[in-house]
């Protein structure tokens, strides 16, 4: 029989918004990993927990994982928490839960606050349908496609940025977006001096060459709309004859007749503005 691993969701500012769940379960593993033990003391001191702690993080996940999963194996409980949120997004805890349902190790959630869940409410923008990039690659060339892919994209957008870099994403973004693309940058989120600045993408760019930025953002950006997608195609078949779009029909086997109707979907026209233009004569 093995122990399990415990995915605690911590504060993502806001030292309250912790669990009851989270804390007694802090309170009885038999270990707590930590991304970064300095920044994990402070909640476990605010909440008196002294479960012992040690340390997973990006440049000792490979080595430690192995040794975790060893004090899983030999029936210990475990819980991983990383410095803000749900652990596993955006952390390296991921490598260690894919390692342990490789090797037949329970696993659980003990939810908590998400920056991304957060920001995407907070926003404003559509919540029906969005998708999260986390911080974007450091690699150009991968993320200049992934930044391309996002061009076109309906859902709405929400990306993790560092102070350091927020500007030059800004840029790359109006590289690859219309410069009036709405935009709302988060920082500070849950904490009292909470700030949510929506702009264009344009104007957040001016706003941010003036005002170095400070904290760690969630940026939401609004998705492409299907009205504008409608419209450029509309306008890219204002580019052919009426003659040659015809052709094209009639030589994918429809006839005049189907050919008419799709010509006047594709042009954003009546029917039987087209029907007028063909038997004119």
């Amino acid at each position: 029989m093995s122990g399990t691993l415990y995915l605690c969701g911590t504060p993502i500012g806001n030292l309250e918004d912790i669990s009851f769940r989270v804390i007694e379960l802090l309170k009885t593993v038999d270990l707590i990993a930590a991304e970064d033990t300095r920044h994990t003391l402070h909640l476990l001191n605010h909440f008196q927990i002294n479960t012992t702690m040690t340390s997973y993080h990006e440049h000792n996940k490979q080595s430690k994982g192995l040794q975790l999963l060893e004090k899983l194996k030999q029936n210990s409980n475990i819980a991983l928490v990383t410095d803000a949120g749900m652990p596993g997004i955006s952390d390296p805890g991921a490598d260690l839960i894919k390692l342990c349902y490789k090797n037949d190790i329970p696993v659980t959630v003990v939810p908590g606050a998400s920056a991304c869940i957060v920001a995407l409410v907070l926003s404003g923008l559509d919540t029906r349908r969005f998708v999260f990039e986390g911080f974007l690659p450091s690699d150009k060339k991968e993320r200049r496609i992934i930044l391309e892919s996002l061009s076109k994209e309906h859902r709405t957008m929400i990306l993790y940025e560092a102070p350091h870099r927020l500007l030059h994403t800004l840029e790359e973004l109006s590289e690859v977006l219309e410069e009036d693309r709405t935009v709302v940058i988060m920082k500070e989120l849950t904490k009292k001096f909470e700030q949510r600045k929506k702009d264009t993408l344009k104007g957040h760019i001016q706003y941010y060459m003036q005002n170095t930025p400070k904290g760690e953002f969630v940026l939401a950006i609004d998705g492409f709309s299907l009205a504008q997608q409608k419209k450029e195609a509309q306008q890219q078949y204002q580019t052919i004859s009426m003659e040659e779009h015809m052709a094209n029909y009639l030589s994918q086997g429809l006839s005049k007749k189907e050919a008419i109707k799709q010509i006047a979907k594709d042009r954003g026209v009546s029917k039987r503005e087209i029907y007028a233009y063909y038997y004119k004569k």
